[in-house]
């Protein structure tokens, strides 16, 4: 296949991963490492498989960074099940409320679920603020990730077309 082909198809695929890391519709990450390896598989070169594998090295870092340092981040401020509720709360509302609905129904289960619990308007309120920065900040790493990993396919097709 023509490697012009290959890197417009791929980049258009890491193109919607990237969008989707933020548009809680896609699966960003997922949609970066099929566009790297669609690359490597179209084009068959060395250089491209290898360029694939530091693309998903970046990934599975941010995948795994994405999870450990918000939990590090909110651990004494916020009880795990506040965030599980918000969490299915923000996937109950993504269906209700069109486009706004996940961060609206994560913010609504959380300060509920901490209201219910300190019965505390001000202690559920800063608890939710917690858990907006740890979910802003996993947002943050996995968007982190899956640029790397863009720029890593882009490196790679600037060394195959050098060659």
């Amino acid at each position: 296949m023509n490697e012009l082909v290959a890197a417009l198809v791929a980049g258009a695929i890491i193109v919607v991963g990237i969008v989707g890391t933020v548009v809680p519709l896609l699966p960003g990450a997922l949609l970066v490492a099929a566009g790297v390896v669609v690359y490597a598989l179209l084009v068959q070169q060395p250089a491209a498989w290898v360029g694939a594998g530091l693309a998903l090295v970046c990934l599975a870092i941010g995948l795994v960074a994405k999870y450990l340092v918000p939990a590090r981040a909110v651990s004494g401020d916020v009880d795990r099940w506040p965030l599980a509720i918000g969490g299915v709360a923000g996937v109950v509302g993504f269906f209700v409320i069109p486009v706004v609905g996940l961060p609206v129904g994560f913010i609504v289960g959380v300060f509920g679920t901490e209201l219910v619990r300190t019965r505390r308007f001000d202690a559920a309120w800063t608890a939710t603020r917690h858990a907006l920065k740890a979910a802003g900040l996993s947002l943050l790493i996995e968007l982190a990730s899956v640029v790397v990993a863009g720029c890593v396919w882009l490196a790679t097709i600037l060394v195959l077309a050098a060659t």
